[in-house]
């Protein structure tokens, strides 16, 4: 009787042991072996409240250290950026907590010790490119680049799988996880760009700003009256005139720049008292002519109505910053100036009727220029093309690139603006190089009209016969 009865009873189902507790440095040593693609030997056990606030802290503490090394030099610390990071942690939780259902836990401890790996990696590479320890390797190669980064997510990525797998994910909530993950750090990188640690911007010192005043508008008109009392053309002489505009008055490189492509026009190309140079600055408003827009068509007249306009030669010589839009910037505050274009300097010429011109243009995107210029009777050369910035514009720069090997070095050796140019080109490219320009080579353009040759041909003839 007893025994039916016993056999008659059901099968318990066995009681799975409980939850075993593992020591921290278990789960940092576990966690490092998942990082590394092995599987975690942590059995059932679940990390304790205090364990996992204790791996969150060591696992963010190693990612700050390293984040303050990718700054070179200065810097802050970012809260928001900070605090950005983190949801990237809670949507990948959400995800794993979707999938898995259980052991979320035991999978956020492996999972913090785990992503540590290839983070650290990649944030010591960007250390050493910030301190300038691995050259240019990935400045020259973006593809190489490319690949570091899709390697390191390849990384990341195969690490939730292998985690997912060892706590029971099948191939579909695999995929799933995968897919996840993937679009996490996509908008991550998108969408949350700030970082925990920032550099600190230089201080600066407010720009000077230009003092309007009476004796300023009276000092213009009198500027204005002598600038343009240039030299008369010589009958049966090829004359040179110049005109020299900086518009940008916020940033003294351009003030340089103008004055030392006057000089050089006067004393290597026998213009004497035959170069106008217009210029924005604070400290020039009662010294020299604004340059405005409306000044430069007036400009361009004074000079038409001093020059032979069939025979003579006009170089225009403009620097300041270029836009992609192809126009350029002007700045003279409190004082409000219209930025140039292209069409406002083609106008002006063909409507004062000078013939023979050479232009030249140091701005960034300066090549979108070209087009609009050309002609049969115009050399027009440019700091850029069209797609591109060019070099040496900013508050510290003596001179621009452009500027300082076309005028200030190969136009003192040669009266030639093509050979000038030919030889400064290979110059700027060696210096946009050793600069490490971020967007690649400016790549200067030059047109020459099919008509504009012979006559600058026969004035190098003549400079180069004259006595110096």
């Amino acid at each position: 009787m007893n025994d039916s009865v016993i056999a008659s009873e059901p099968e318990l189902a066995p009681v799975p042991p409980p939850a075993t507790a593992l020591p921290l440095g278990d789960w940092l040593r576990e966690g490092v072996r998942s990082g590394l693609l092995l599987a975690p030997r942590v059995g059932l056990a679940v990390p304790r409240p205090l364990q996992l606030v204790l791996i969150v802290l060591v696992t963010t503490a190693i990612e700050m250290a390293l984040g303050r090394l990718e700054v070179a030099g200065p810097a802050y610390f970012n809260l928001r950026g900070y605090l950005a990071t983190w949801w990237g942690s809670g949507a990948t939780v959400l995800l794993v907590w979707a999938l898995l259902g259980t052991n979320v836990a035991s999978w956020f401890a492996l999972w913090m010790v785990a992503a540590m790996l290839p983070g650290v990696v990649s944030q010591a590479m960007s250390a050493l490119q910030a301190h300038e320890l691995l050259g240019d390797v990935f400045a020259e190669s973006a593809l190489l680049a490319w690949c570091v980064y899709f390697g390191l997510l390849a990384w990341t990525v195969a690490i939730a799988l292998r985690l997912g797998r060892h706590f029971g994910l099948h191939r579909k909530r695999l995929l799933a996880l995968a897919v996840g993950l993937c679009a996490i750090f996509g908008l991550s990188t998108w969408q949350i760009p700030d970082r925990p640690w920032e550099a600190e911007a230089p201080a600066q010192e407010p720009a000077p700003r230009l003092a309007l005043s009476q004796e300023v508008f009276e000092a213009q008109q009198t500027v204005w009256q002598q600038a343009v009392q240039l030299a008369p053309q010589r009958p049966g002489v090829v004359d040179v005139y110049g005109l020299v505009f900086a518009p940008y008055g916020t940033e003294d490189v351009f003030l340089r720049e103008s004055t030392l492509v006057a000089d050089v026009l006067a004393q290597r190309f026998d213009a004497q008292h035959r170069v106008l140079q217009l210029v924005n600055n604070p400290a020039t408003g009662t010294t020299h002519p604004w340059a405005t827009t409306l000044n430069l068509v007036r400009a361009i007249d004074a000079i038409a109505d001093r020059m032979d306009k069939e025979e003579d030669v006009l170089v225009v010589y403009l620097t300041s910053h270029g836009a992609s839009n192809f126009q350029l910037a002007a700045a003279n505050p409190p004082l409000e100036v219209d930025a140039l274009s292209p069409g406002d300097l083609r106008r002006a010429l063909d409507e004062a009727g000078i013939r023979n011109r050479v232009i030249a243009i140091s701005a960034c995107f300066s090549g979108g220029w070209v087009g609009p210029l050309a002609s049969d009777t115009s050399l027009v050369m440019t700091a850029a093309d069209a797609e591109h910035t060019s070099y040496g514009c900013g508050s510290r720069s003596e001179l621009t690139f452009f500027g300082r090997a076309m005028f200030d070095e190969q136009l003192r050796k040669t009266h030639s603006f093509e050979q000038a140019f030919a030889a400064a080109v290979p110059v700027i490219k060696g210096r946009e190089v050793e600069a490490r320009k971020p967007d690649g080579f400016s790549n200067p353009q030059i047109s020459v009209g099919g008509k504009i040759g012979p006559v600058l041909q026969a004035l190098e003839r003549r400079l180069d016969g004259a006595k110096p």
